[in-house]
């Protein structure tokens, strides 16, 4: 009898998309945009999703998220099925799970700097907190991304990265599971790029948040480790770096300022 200790199952996907399939367009003049796409995603990992326009990249962040739930298959997100969740209960997880960053910073331009952080505090509540201390936490926040000097400004009064280091902070206001990037540099110059995507990659190794990138810069994609590649419909690729290799993402960032 073998003394060998048994080993421990796999933890599940934090992200499973089984047979998906997304159009747009009613019988008979459909568009489909995914056809059958299957994914994997676990706990930790940092992804690039990568295509030509018009592959379904961003519509594939929209359907994990939950802000599109018109599709045919099965989705589950931190052991959830997304469809079928009623407004409060998509809110709720949206709310609490997932983290959006997108390529126009969408902040209010009436609002300081601080309070557009806290907007996510107004969906939820079933939590009583004062705004002092929501205004407390959404400080700590902007300190994480370094940009909390900027607390009381108002967003035009923000350089393009200083804004988005806002989106982000916002983003990680509710301390989310999950971070969907939807060209989250695509408004940027390419020395900003680069900043606001060193700030990515920390929270995704030493928040060790679950990170999806949609980009279309190849830079980008190489400095994720694992780099999914959608052809029409399909995950035409998917590419791992070793563990612990990060000699890509390395000489990434190294052309990119050369």
């Amino acid at each position: 009898m073998s003394g060998s200790v048994p080993e421990a199952p796999a933890a599940a996907p934090l992200i499973h998309l089984t047979d998906l399939d997304k159009w747009y367009g009613e019988d008979g003049h459909e568009n489909h945009v995914l056809r059958g796409l299957s994914l994997e995603v676990a706990r930790g990992e940092m992804v690039a999703i990568t295509g030509a326009s018009g592959s379904g990249k961003s519509t594939l962040l929209n359907i994990i998220g939950g802000l599109d739930q018109r599709y045919r298959g099965q989705v589950e997100v931190a052991g959830r099925r997304v469809v079928g969740l009623t407004d409060r209960e998509l809110s709720r997880f949206r709310n609490r799970t997932i983290g959006f960053i997108f390529q126009q910073f969408h902040l209010l331009p009436h609002l300081a700097v601080v309070d557009n952080v806290c907007l996510p505090s107004w969906f939820r509540p079933d939590e009583k907190k004062s705004r002092a201390d929501l205004r407390a936490a959404a400080t700590r926040v902007l300190d994480r991304v370094g940009i909390a000097h900027k607390a009381a400004s108002r967003p035009n009064h923000l350089s393009g990265g200083e804004r988005q280091r806002v989106a982000i902070a916002r983003a990680l206001f509710n301390h989310p599971e999950i971070l969907l990037c939807d060209e989250p540099t695509g408004a940027l110059d390419s020395q900003t790029t680069q900043t606001v995507f060193d700030l990515i990659v920390d929270l995704n190794k030493k928040d060790g948040l679950t990170v999806l990138v949609v980009t279309h810069e190849r830079d980008i994609a190489r400095r994720c480790p694992r780099r999914v590649h959608i052809v029409d419909g399909h995950v035409h690729s998917d590419e791992r770096d070793p563990p612990g290799d990060e000699s890509l993402g390395v000489a990434a960032a190294g052309e990119a300022g050369s």
